[in-house]
């Protein structure tokens, strides 16, 4: 395939990995935001999302000269749009606002042979209901004169260059042709399979993976919970289960966190509630688990009057920096409304960094490890007891590390 002009609405966590590899394949590559930061920082061949591989990339002679950002978008041969689908809480579906404005936002630049990539995580038949009517009052008709296909993200925090290089992508054309064009596009960067199918399907496999996880968490909770009724280790039970060849249960955990497991499962509930009723449950489950949590750590201190809490670990999993979705932060926030001293902190996370776990823990009661970041464990193990004597009731709590 020849060089195009792709047109990338959205630079963050998703957008911007795409318009970087895209523009080191070749392509003449413009990068949309409204956050005029990000514009800069793009311009300036500066990565803002801590990604050491991608901001190597992005500072490589070609990619400086075929990438450059701007307010709007400009004509182009292919449009991404790659912006957030954050869930309405309240309601529990997705707010497609995000996806709305972006579609509309091409209308004036949107010429025909163009072709249109959602890889935003949407609810089935979003490209079909949603997508295709606001891109057909430019006077084009999709599928005859656009093509409109939905290639899911495939983005981990933390890992994004080999997981969007080497994950397999799903490529969900409303029509053959724009499944094949699409695919033609991601070729120029991904070295795993390109597998087409139609866009319904590519919305409802992205939600599935991520449903997976959560059904699978929401049991690793609920065992945990009837194991700790019983009074046996949920760890060791859960261990010993695995043992066996066709069992493979997860760890539990404070509750599920990032930009897509604790979301995705309620856009399947949003377009059949009747025919989600498991993946209901395992949503309420999970939404549920920084509660007892919270409940764990009130009953550890019922003996303390006033006691002070130095919580450490806000971002979503360990060895990230990404908070979105935190459980964690659920947690120190219900603490807090039931009027405990609470102080929190991450070694990753900018604005709640520390000198050491001994130096916050000082004159503390109780020393809540919410996210077991790599070098958090490493000090915990090496200063354990120097920690425990600075403090002033030496209660560490760990939650479903070492048997805590």
């Amino acid at each position: 395939m020849s060089a195009e002009k792709i047109v990338v609405i959205g630079i963050g966590y998703v957008g911007l990995p795409a318009a970087i590899l895209l523009a080191r394949a070749g392509h003449q590559v413009l990068g949309v935001d409204v956050d005029t930061r990000r514009i800069e920082e793009v311009n300036s061949s500066v990565l803002h999302l801590g990604e050491k591989e991608l901001a190597d990339i992005l500072k490589e002679p070609e990619v400086k000269r075929n990438l450059r950002a701007a307010a709007k978008p400009e004509e182009g041969d292919v449009f991404i749009i790659a912006v957030p689908s954050p869930l309405d809480h309240r309601k529990k579906i997705a707010d497609l606002s995000y996806v709305e404005a972006a579609a509309a936002s091409v209308l004036p630049v949107l010429r025909a042979g163009n072709l249109v990539i959602v890889e935003s995580t949407i609810p089935p038949l979003t490209c079909r209901d949603v997508v295709t009517p606001i891109l057909e009052r430019s006077g084009l008709k999709v599928g005859r004169d656009i093509l409109l296909a939905h290639c899911p993200e495939r983005i981990l925090p933390g890992n994004v260059f080999h997981e969007i290089v080497h994950n397999d992508r799903v490529i969900g054309g409303t029509t053959p042709e724009a499944s094949r064009r699409a695919r033609d596009v991601y070729a120029r960067f991904v070295k795993g399979g390109l597998i087409i199918t139609d866009d319904v399907t590519a919305e409802m496999v992205k939600l599935l993976e991520n449903t997976y996880r959560d059904v699978n968490i929401a049991l690793a909770n609920e065992i945990a919970a009837v194991g700790e009724t019983l009074g046996v280790d949920p760890l060791e039970m859960i261990a010993l289960a695995n043992r066996h060849p066709r069992v493979n249960l997860l760890k539990p955990g404070i509750g599920v966190g990032g930009h897509c497991i604790p979301l995705d499962p309620w856009f399947i509930k949003q377009v059949d509630p009747a025919n989600s009723r498991l993946i209901f449950a395992a949503r309420l489950i999970n939404d549920e688990q920084p509660g007892r949590i919270a409940a764990k750590i009130r009953k550890a201190l019922r003996e303390v009057a006033d006691p002070r809490i130095v919580a450490v670990g806000a971002t979503y999993k360990a060895n990230v920096p990404d908070v979105r979705e935190s459980p964690s932060a659920t947690i120190v926030e219900t603490l807090r409304a039931d009027g405990y001293r609470v102080e929190h902190f991450d070694p990753l996370v900018e604005g709640m960094q520390y000198a050491s776990i001994q130096d916050i823990a000082r004159g503390a009661d109780c020393l809540a490890i919410l996210v077991e970041h790599d070098q958090v464990r490493a000090e915990l193990q090496a200063e354990k007891k120097k920690i425990e004597a600075a403090m002033k009731t030496p209660l560490i709590l760990r939650f479903y590390e070492n048997g805590a």
